[in-house]
């Protein structure tokens, strides 16, 4: 059931949701967390999209928050939404005039009691999170340098800011290369030496990669440039030979270790939606992002 809202409060907002909920038969109990999503009107339909894929996983009340023009007088207008393709239940805020500079007010109630709430950029983020007006409201708060035009100084700009409960989904998109260096190593009985990480110039996340890699094994990363945006390759260097694994096509890569036969193994790109519902799987602070991160601002 959808319902839409024009000129509104949060109070009438609420009492709308409620109608959509019975009418629908989507108990509140059902929800997990609250997803609070700040985007644009450029973006909003896929980010919530994407959010209503997200919510199949982790039941939950997505808040979009689209905030306008601060001239003027405040205004209002909300589409609340229920039992429409999705396991969870949405609502849209549109916020202009004065009241973009209390957006908070206006979602807060709108929260779902005793849960947790996590806020995501799929754009541009505050280059404060934690400070944010909205972002107070969340345990959790996930960025997206991938999205901006400067990814690596946006992911670094963010970063100088990292409190606990911050996340880039930069950092998510490494798990499958992280997991797949672990296996090598745990293969691999020769003490890494250094290594070399090749990928685009503007991938954030080979900067996390590398950051990551210096940080756990103690050793210098060498990093190169590719024609790709991706990551492409990392080798990492031992007395007894190289541990090699190299991108061949967009869903599989060449893994090969010492002392062993070179193999073809998955590794495909993931879409938001996953990438999402992985950071979703944990509330807690992620120290290892945590140490990542300080390596590189410290590098």
């Amino acid at each position: 059931m959808e319902i839409a809202l024009e000129k509104t409060n949060s109070a009438r907002i609420a009492r709308a949701m409620v109608k959509a909920r019975v009418a629908a038969g989507s108990p509140a109990m059902d929800m997990v967390l609250t997803l609070l999503v700040v985007t644009d009107d450029d973006n909003v339909s896929e980010a919530l999209k994407t959010a209503t894929t997200l919510s199949r996983e982790h039941p939950s009340r997505v808040i979009g928050v689209i905030l306008g023009d601060g001239r003027g007088a405040p205004q209002l207008n909300a589409k609340v939404r229920v039992g429409e393709n999705s396991s969870g239940e949405s609502i849209l805020l549109r916020i202009s005039g004065e009241l973009t500079k209390h957006a908070e007010s206006v979602v807060l109630p709108l929260l779902l009691p005793d849960s947790p709430v996590v806020v995501w950029w799929p754009g541009k983020p505050p280059t404060h999170p934690s400070e944010d007006a909205i972002g107070q409201l969340a345990r959790r708060r996930l960025t997206d340098a991938e999205a901006t035009d400067s990814p690596v100084r946006s992911l670094k700009a963010v970063a100088r800011n990292y409190v606990p409960g911050d996340t880039d989904l930069s950092w998510t998109r490494l798990t499958p290369w992280r997991a797949l260096l672990a296996a090598a190593l745990d293969q691999s009985a020769g003490k890494v030496t250094g290594g070399t990480v090749v990928a685009g110039t503007g991938n954030p996340a080979a900067t996390l990669l590398v950051a990551w890699l210096e940080s756990r094994l103690k050793v210098p990363i060498t990093r190169r440039s590719s024609d790709t945006e991706q990551i492409h390759s990392v080798v990492l260097h031992t007395p007894e030979g190289d541990v090699l694994i190299e991108r061949i096509t967009a869903h599989s890569c060449h893994f090969s270790v010492p002392s062993s036969s070179p193999r073809e193994v998955p590794l495909g790109a993931r879409t938001l939606a996953e990438l999402l519902a992985e950071d979703l799987r944990r509330l807690d602070a992620d120290d290892v992002y945590a140490a990542t991160i300080k390596h590189m601002l410290d590098a």
